[in-house]
């Protein structure tokens, strides 16, 4: 008797243990995804050009455009609506939130360090680009663990022909 109730424990023990690696590799592939997203936006933001500065022969980023294309790269890449909540088909269940963007145009001089110290983060720029953090919350598979948050970067410069 107590030989099969040894088996049920380590039966239970085995199961939770898988589950909680499945859970794992799930988060692992949400923070890949994750990451690729904001690769992805901040890339397609720094190659929006302001056309009155091309004009003149002057390379630099235009704000506005750039900020617009960042948004449709994280909502077409995560699956969010057009304010950043998860939309039918994502993983995620909390909303993603934008916390740093910087557009580093032409008013900066380069090479140019971007340093935020709330996210440990700093990089160099040889030219205009864009810089954008973002925090996502990662859901657990068991409800009685945390969420994983994460504060995933991106940097991309402008890509001169």
């Amino acid at each position: 008797m107590y030989k099969l109730l040894l088996i049920l424990l380590m039966s239970m023990l085995w199961l939770s243990a898988h589950a909680a690696q499945a859970d794992e590799e799930r988060a692992v592939r949400m923070l890949f995804e994750a990451k690729h997203a904001v690769n992805r936006a901040a890339h397609a933001a720094a190659q929006q050009l302001d056309e009155e500065e091309l004009a003149e022969g002057r390379f630099d980023i235009d704000k506005a455009r750039a900020e617009a294309a960042a948004a449709i790269y994280l909502q077409e890449n995560l699956f969010l609506d057009g304010e950043g909540r998860p939309a039918a088909g994502s993983r995620l269940k909390a909303a993603v939130v934008v916390e740093a963007w910087e557009v580093i145009g032409r008013e900066h001089s380069f090479p140019y360090v971007y340093r935020d110290s709330r996210f440990d983060y700093e990089v160099t720029l040889d030219r205009p680009g864009v810089v954008l953090i973002v925090r996502i919350e990662h859901p657990r598979l068991f409800s009685v663990m945390e969420p994983i948050i994460w504060h995933v970067k991106g940097t991309a410069q402008l890509v001169l022909p």
